[in-house]
């Protein structure tokens, strides 16, 4: 038993003191960011706050950044008649001050244009020639200006009427490019490339390893990684040829090891990332290039690719010709940026797209946040029936009577599943599901409160003569009653707290201020600490005092949310370019999402416009 209790307390050691390394793709800043960008973002976010929240004492770096190199971006900055690097500028702020107000907690924010960038970029290349990966060739293909990539014939789908070809994958045109550069030999890696795939884990969902596999069944042509200056010129140059730039995926590619400090060896401490999330439309750029270029130069490829799919809106891409992009910060207006957070992160499945709706977000925000998770912390925290504001203590001999009753018995059931089923699904990365079982364990914390009907309890009974002491001891049994059935419910609260906190940090952060749950008590491993679920009779005894609620802190969650047709069409929307949406759920995919839709029909199915 002690050899068993050392070897995991070991494990534990170990795995809190190795880094945990954590990237979102860096945006391009051709456009201004859109909920798909922030889905990246909270999805990477959620994954290193949950990791947090298991090994605080963990060294943790999460890096975000702007990619703002290329022929995009001349044209971007040249069509609104600004400096590039102004227009670098303004919209990297922008991707800076979203995160910002979505609570992104990156420990990094890296541009490429940045010099310690540049460094690396010349370091990494000459690495790579230094090793013969390298060389110089005449080469002519198709280039998709919009997609910074050369594409093969079978890549391609000619429009007979225009005689224009266009990219099978994202619809945009190419042109034929013939020009001398610096070619990689990614057909000599391609061996490499597809044993680190089939290692396992190593690209999730399990969708997007397939659609790899796909890839690399057929064989690989060497790439070009520069482009002529006289056709780039907003780019790196490549080291030791100023007639060439370096290909703005492979610098883009290199802004991960930047952010960890290479070409200084004290990048090895977090290299290779734990796990880099990305979305569906650059897989190949980090499936197969990445790998390749890394294993190129020495170096271990990522330990994990984390694929999620793109979002669509009332069911149709988004587009500046539709006007129906989602702008998050005027979205942040109507639902709150943590309402933002919450939905992305319940509605969204990594992998099939996901659809905002106005009608959508209004009916799950104000169902879930407002009232099945607000609600119930404002009646547990009302003055009417805790009139002195307390996070109560339990009482053994109320908690044995409230336990024999069934809506008690769902509500335990619920919460001792709750810690295992969500380790899980944090684990899979599933965060619909994380918000399924804690909104299951709500509604049967509510239908509790609603059975054990408190506020039938609060009134004192009155007597005189010989039925003084009997009243009086009545009133006693029901002041504890009382007390243990608002200190069950708060329990539930405090757990359904902590388990969301990666999803909507601020909202759970005020709950458990509310509550008065001190800071070193929020982690994974506080969620048994005496809880009547668990242990019934040790936290009747044990641990179990009544504390002063958080004075300073509304009870209110989150308010609900009213708009008429007008502002619902309006919410969220704003005028910019659109993201590449193209995949079909397959078997699986739909199972699960089945399930997420069944859980979801309790946000309401009424098509009125406020709930």
């Amino acid at each position: 038993m002690l050899t068993n209790k050392l070897n995991t307390f070991r494990r534990y050691c170990a795995q809190a003191s190795n880094p945990f390394y954590a990237t979102t793709p860096i945006f391009y800043v051709n456009a201004a960011p859109h909920i798909g960008h922030l889905y990246s973002a909270v999805i990477t976010d959620a994954i290193c706050r949950y990791q947090r929240l298991r090994q605080p004492e963990q060294s943790l770096h999460l890096c975000t950044g702007t990619d703002e190199h290329g022929t995009k971006i001349q044209q971007a900055a040249s069509a609104q008649a600004v400096p590039v690097a102004q227009y670098c500028d303004d919209i990297s702020a922008r991707y800076r001050e979203v995160f910002a107000e979505a609570g992104i907690a990156n420990t990094d924010f890296i541009r490429t244009t940045e010099g310690r960038h540049k460094q690396a970029v010349a370091q990494f290349w000459r690495t790579l020639n230094a090793r013969e990966h390298i060389y110089s060739a005449a080469y002519s293909g198709w280039y998709c200006v919009s997609d910074e990539t050369f594409l093969t014939d079978s890549q391609l789908r000619l429009d007979t009427a225009s005689n224009t070809r266009f990219s099978l994958e994202s619809g945009h045109p190419v042109e034929w490019t013939e020009e001398t550069n610096y070619m990689f030999r990614l057909s000599n890696l391609q061996d490499d490339v597809l044993h680190w795939v089939k290692q396992g884990g190593r690209i999730r969902p399990g969708k997007f390893e397939k659609i790899l596999l796909d890839m690399l069944s057929e064989p690989l042509p060497d790439v070009s990684v520069s482009r002529p200056t006289n056709r780039v010129h907003w780019a790196i140059p490549v080291p030791d040829d100023d007639s060439q730039t370096v290909y703005v995926w492979l610098d883009a590619l290199i802004n991960y090891l930047t952010s960890v400090g290479y070409p200084d060896e004290k990048f090895r401490s977090y290299w290779p990332p734990n796990v880099q999330v990305i979305g569906k439309d650059i897989l190949k750029f980090h499936g197969i290039y990445w790998p390749a270029f890394l294993i190129a130069a020495g170096l271990e490829p990522p330990q994990q690719l984390f694929v999620h799919s793109h979002w669509t809106v009332d069911g149709q891409k988004m587009s500046k010709s539709k006007q129906n992009v989602v702008d998050p910060v005027v979205a942040a207006k109507t639902y709150t940026m943590e309402g933002l957070r919450y939905f992305l992160l319940r509605e969204g499945v990594a992998h099939s797209d996901g659809n905002f709706s106005n009608v959508k977000a209004l009916r799950i925000l104000n169902s879930e946040l407002a009232d099945t998770l607000g609600n119930l912390l404002s009646r547990a925290c009302a003055k009417s029936l805790n009139p002195r504001q307390v996070y109560p203590r339990l009482h053994a001999v109320q908690l044995d009577d409230l336990l024999r009753m069934d809506a008690t018995k769902r509500l335990q059931d619920a919460l001792q599943q709750i810690e295992a089923r969500c380790a899980q699904h944090y684990a899979d990365n599933n965060f619909y599901l994380v918000v399924d079982t804690v909104i299951s364990t709500l509604h049967a914390a509510n239908n509790f409160f609603e059975t054990a009907r408190p506020w039938e309890l609060k009134r004192p009974i009155a007597a005189g003569g010989t039925d003084a002491d009997a009243a009086n001891t009545r009133n006693i049994e029901n002041f504890e009653r009382l007390e243990t059935i608002i200190a069950m419910t708060m329990d539930t609260l405090r757990i359904c707290g902590i388990v969301l906190q990666p999803i909507v940090p601020q909202l759970c952060g005020k709950l458990l201020d509310k509550l008065a749950v001190p800071q070193e008590q929020r982690l994974w491993r506080n969620l048994g600490e005496c809880c009547f679920a668990m242990s019934p009779s040790i936290s009747a005894s044990n641990g179990n005092v009544t504390r002063p609620l958080g004075a300073r802190t509304d009870a209110v969650l989150f308010r609900r949310i009213q708009l008429d047709e007008s502002e619902l069409l309006a919410a969220g929307q704003a005028y910019k370019p659109q993201e590449k949406r193209h995949t079909k759920p397959d078997v699986e995919e739909n199972t699960s999402k089945q399930t997420k839709q069944k859980s979801n029909k309790k946000a309401g199915k009424s098509k009125k416009v406020a709930l």
